[in-house]
């Protein structure tokens, strides 16, 4: 499990880099427009985003800021959030980088956002991390293409792999 956590972790900061080199390319008003999406533009997906794993990330280390909402947005500026959220990959591949087995087992309590009280383990955490980026990363993809960018890049998986392969080979 662990090391498919640390595959994830390092794909998740990948993914994100592809991404944010291709919402670089929007005019700002395409940026911030309404793009059909939950968090409606790709602006508040990518800061939802940060959000959820500035909570998560709060939530398993107890220490960084955590947004009290999943709709915060935290940087107005895109290249301040894009300076954000690649500490916050690099703070998640270290943190991942670092669990031992039994870490990654253990029990995380925290409250929800609502303050019910919870207990999941780590490695449910850091797959739901995970998961979520992909899902929103989705979306802006998505949104790229109905915004004008005719072929964002790929961020499948296997593309890393494949990279990642050639460039041992």
């Amino acid at each position: 499990m662990l090391s498919h956590l640390r595959m994830m972790a390092d794909y998740n900061r990948w993914a994100n880099a592809r991404l944010y080199e291709a919402v670089a390319q929007l005019p700002e008003a395409h940026y911030r427009a309404d793009a059909g999406v939950y968090f409606i533009s790709v602006h508040g997906t990518l800061n939802h985003l940060l959000a959820g794993d500035r909570i998560w990330m709060h939530r398993l280390q107890g220490a960084g800021e955590s947004p009290r909402a999943l709709d915060a947005i935290l940087y107005e500026d895109f290249a301040a959030l894009r300076a954000a959220r690649i500490a916050e990959d690099e703070r998640i591949a270290g943190y991942v980088g670092a669990l031992t087995p039994a870490l990654l087992e253990a029990i995380c309590e925290y409250p929800s956002l609502a303050g019910v009280p919870q207990r999941t383990p780590r490695r449910e955490i850091l797959a739901h991390l995970f998961n979520h980026q992909t899902h929103h990363r989705g979306q802006v993809h998505a949104a790229l293409t109905r915004l004008g960018v005719a072929e964002p890049p790929p961020l499948d998986l296997l593309i890393l792999q494949r990279e990642r392969a050639a460039r041992s080979a």
